[in-house]
């Protein structure tokens, strides 16, 4: 049995558990982050990178090496409704210079953060490393400290390992296994939709950057990566096994009758295997803390991919967890303190949480749905036109801030700015 101490043990090579030790590490802890898979490349993750974490970026000095990896830039989300472009959220409308949502695909994002994680030499990534259990303290009553995990260790050889630590992070996602032994189970909220992700080449037609397309039959999700785009096809709950029975031609019609520019490409997908199904959920815990241990981003709250703020809101989880733990976790405060610490945590990003999943299911009510999604008539009345012209700079500049920068946005604390 190989052990390692540590000040925080995260589980979770996402976006919240990457920053999270980042952050932790530059500070001058020890942190080890554990990611059950060997590298970062998973298709069909959470793209988007929002003006707040722009903004982060911009604090920790990266913002210009960032910018210079490949990337989309999108300042305005546009929604086809039967035919008429909407122009929702206008990203322009926010202070520069974080007016602008970037798209780049999540393995490119974790591999910069790594990346600059590495020259701390507190940081130690664990690849292939995967959480498997909670330790517990018998003579502290039962505090969490550490956990169990197998895999490869730091000494490159594969077996069981034990982590201990004083505090412990589960960032391993909507099917946490720290979550579930700790005992802690989610309130669901449920969720009419799911969604198959799947990906063409790019068209020759020269379109706007366009986030959705839906009519009376579907919606598509449309997000341009280089040269190809990968698109979104909500279906209802559980539909897929249905949806494969009518064959690959009548999905292919589906996808070109809502979203026309795509029918050029759609002979490309000639599989079943191209299209990956996911479950969306939406949900969260009421309690994210235990003596000992911290749940964050999909282990506290998983989100619809309503408006696409995943990854953000894993972020600003990661900073404002940073903000607060950061002293305590130096100064050698007590369990009890630094439970408090996360009570505290907990409180401030569920305020963000709340406000946002409300508007997720909102939105799955109204028109993030499988048929009768569109929300315009056809044709649309002139006074429709009208009141709709006169709206949107509101509507723009109100969305823009929402999802570009959250409701509770956060900011590094002065221990971890740069000196």
């Amino acid at each position: 049995m190989k052990q390692l101490e540590v000040d925080c043990c995260i589980a979770g090579g996402g976006p919240a558990g990457i920053m999270l030790g980042l952050l932790l590490a530059r500070a001058g802890l020890e942190v080890a982050v554990l990611e059950k898979h060997a590298d970062f490349f998973r298709d069909f993750r959470g793209d988007t990178i929002h003006p707040s974490t722009l903004g982060l970026l911009g604090e920790l000095g990266w913002r210009r090496e960032f910018l210079a990896l490949p990337h989309n830039e999108v300042t305005t989300l546009d929604a086809v409704v039967n035919g008429h472009r909407l122009h929702p959220i206008d990203f322009r409308r926010l202070p520069p210079p974080d007016n602008f949502l970037v798209l780049m695909p999540q393995w490119d994002f974790l591999n910069f953060l790594t990346g600059k994680a590495a020259a701390y030499p507190g940081f130690h990534l664990l690849m292939n490393t995967e959480a498997t259990g909670l330790i517990r303290d018998a003579g502290t009553g039962g505090v969490i400290a550490g956990v169990s995990a197998v895999g490869q260790t730091a000494t490159d050889s594969d077996g069981p390992l034990e982590i201990r630590a004083r505090l412990t992070v589960a960032c391993d996602g909507r099917s946490s296994t720290l979550r579930d032994a700790a005992g802690l189970v989610p309130q669901d909220f449920g969720a009419p939709v799911d969604v198959l992700w799947f990906r063409v080449p790019k068209p020759d037609a020269e379109l706007p950057d366009t986030l959705a397309y839906l009519d009376e039959k579907a919606l598509l999700i449309t997000i341009p990566r280089g040269d190809y785009v990968q698109v979104g096809f909500v279906i209802p709950k559980g539909g897929f096994a249905a949806l494969r029975q009518g064959g690959l031609t009548a999905f292919r019609a589906a996808v070109s009758s809502t979203a026309p520019f795509l029918e050029s490409v759609l002979d490309t997908v000639t599989h079943w295997d191209q299209v990956k199904p996911l479950s969306v959920q939406i949900n969260r815990l009421a309690t994210w803390h235990l003596p000992g241990m911290l749940l964050i981003g999909d282990a506290a709250h998983a989100m619809s991919p309503a408006f696409g703020v995943g990854v953000n809101y894993a972020i600003q989880d990661a900073v404002a967890t940073a903000n607060a733990l950061v002293r305590p976790l130096r100064f050698g405060a007590s369990a009890a303190a630094i439970d408090e610490d996360c009570a505290g945590i907990q409180n401030r990003r569920m305020r963000a949480i709340r406000r946002m999943q409300a508007l997720q299911i909102e939105a799955h009510a109204s028109f993030a749905k499988p048929g009768g999604g569109a929300i315009l008539p056809d044709p649309v009345p002139r006074a429709t036109g009208l009141a709709l012209a006169a709206a949107m700079p509101v509507v723009q500049r109100l969305a823009a801030r929402i999802v570009g920068r959250g409701f509770v946005p956060e900011h590094l604390a002065d221990d971890l700015l740069p000196r």
